[in-house]
């Protein structure tokens, strides 16, 4: 944690986060925009990462799946080093960003047609999903009714995160950031909605996060703590994972995450109950900010002046953007310009092709008046 930001634009201002030197605090937060293609990423990506790099800025790939069991889509990345992904990460360095890959386990939230042979998905438990729109707002996924991973098998799952890490800094990536939220197979354990295990991955909330903390020890154990990050919503619903304490919840994780010394702690405001859901909500990130030792990243609903309110007032280091940074791919010079924003269109988030809704929205200087 740094002392208090001065100026009229704390977003702007430079941070130290271990050993990166960053020249802003606007993070591109992880996009799933599904448009690789055999889990394998596309010269598209190339542009879309590198339209949005600066010198200084930090990057946080699209979630990619630790394995062939991880996947809820078959146009996510999966995590090996390719020579795809090693185009994308040079093309990101010489820009003079920092890039870290997500690494993710959608958990339940899939179906047999992308699990391997047509198993079903794993889970903490087997109870199954009901059927959630997407993101998007109008497409609605299907899910199959997940196999509760045996204690015995927890192992295996963890070390897929501890290849899949090392795959990450083989590729050239800066680092990895750790997928714990959102309803995905590490939530799936931590919030007690879902998880009725009675093994040691159940029950207390010490056993529910075992788990995901077994995954951050082998991932630090790994590839050495000032690489490693986190995302958690601990107070997140995001398909049907929610915690009757989520504050508790938060708590524990960043006070563990401490033990381990990681870079960064990647949390979602109170306020994203799920995709594309904001509410009123009297919870606040501030007691998990105040706990962690690390560099906060606040990610959710975040616009210009409540971000540069959240590095002012010393509730976030650094704050993520999502789909602001998707539609003004130079977002952090748009704010220092005081320039209006391109609007994001919902539409085409997940659109299945190289080029609408992911390279082609303009920057400012191609803007004619």
């Amino acid at each position: 944690m740094e002392g208090k930001v001065q100026g009229k634009q704390p977003l702007l201002t430079p941070y130290k986060m271990g050993k990166f030197q960053l020249s802003h605090r606007v993070v591109l937060a992880p996009l799933t925009r599904q448009r690789s293609w055999n889990n394998v990423p596309q010269p598209h990506a190339i542009l879309y990462y590198s339209q949005r790099a600066t010198k200084g800025g930090l990057l946080i790939t699209e979630a990619t799946g630790v394995s062939d069991t991880a996947q809820g889509c078959k146009i996510n990345y999966l995590v090996f080093p390719t020579y795809a992904a090693m185009h994308i990460v040079d093309a990101v360095h010489a820009k003079g960003s920092i890039f870290i890959c997500q690494l993710w386990h959608v958990g339940r939230v899939s179906n047999t047609e992308f699990q391997p042979n047509g198993q079903a998905p794993l889970s903490s438990t087997d109870k199954a999903l009901t059927p959630q729109v997407r993101s998007n707002g109008f497409d609605v996924a299907e899910f199959t009714a997940p196999r509760r991973l045996t204690t015995d098998e927890v192992p295996r799952v963890v070390n897929d995160f501890r290849l899949a890490a090392r795959n990450a800094m083989e590729a050239g990536f800066d680092g990895v950031e750790i997928h714990g939220a959102h309803g995905y197979l590490l939530d799936q354990f931590m919030k007690d909605q879902v998880n009725d295990r009675t093994d040691k991955y159940g029950g207390s909330l010490e056993n529910r996060c075992r788990f995901p903390l077994e995954v951050v020890e082998a991932v630090v154990n790994e590839i050495g703590a000032d690489k490693v990050g986190i995302r958690l919503s601990p107070f997140g619903h995001h398909a049907e994972a929610g915690d009757s304490n989520p504050t508790a919840l938060g708590l524990y994780m960043v006070e563990s995450l401490n033990k381990y010394g990681v870079l960064y702690c990647h949390m979602v405001e109170p306020r994203i109950r799920a995709a594309g859901e904001m509410c009123e909500c009297p919870h606040s990130l501030v007691p998990l900010r105040k706990a962690f030792n690390g560099t906060f990243i606040a990610a959710g609903g975040y616009v210009k002046e409540d971000g540069n309110n959240a590095v002012a007032e010393e509730r976030a280091d650094l704050v993520a953007f999502g789909r602001w940074f998707l539609a003004n791919p130079d977002l952090p010079k748009r704010f220092a310009l005081n320039a209006p924003l391109n609007k994001y269109n919902r539409e085409t988030f997940y659109a299945p092709e190289p080029i609408i809704g992911y390279t082609d929205y303009p920057f400012l200087e191609d803007i004619v008046e």
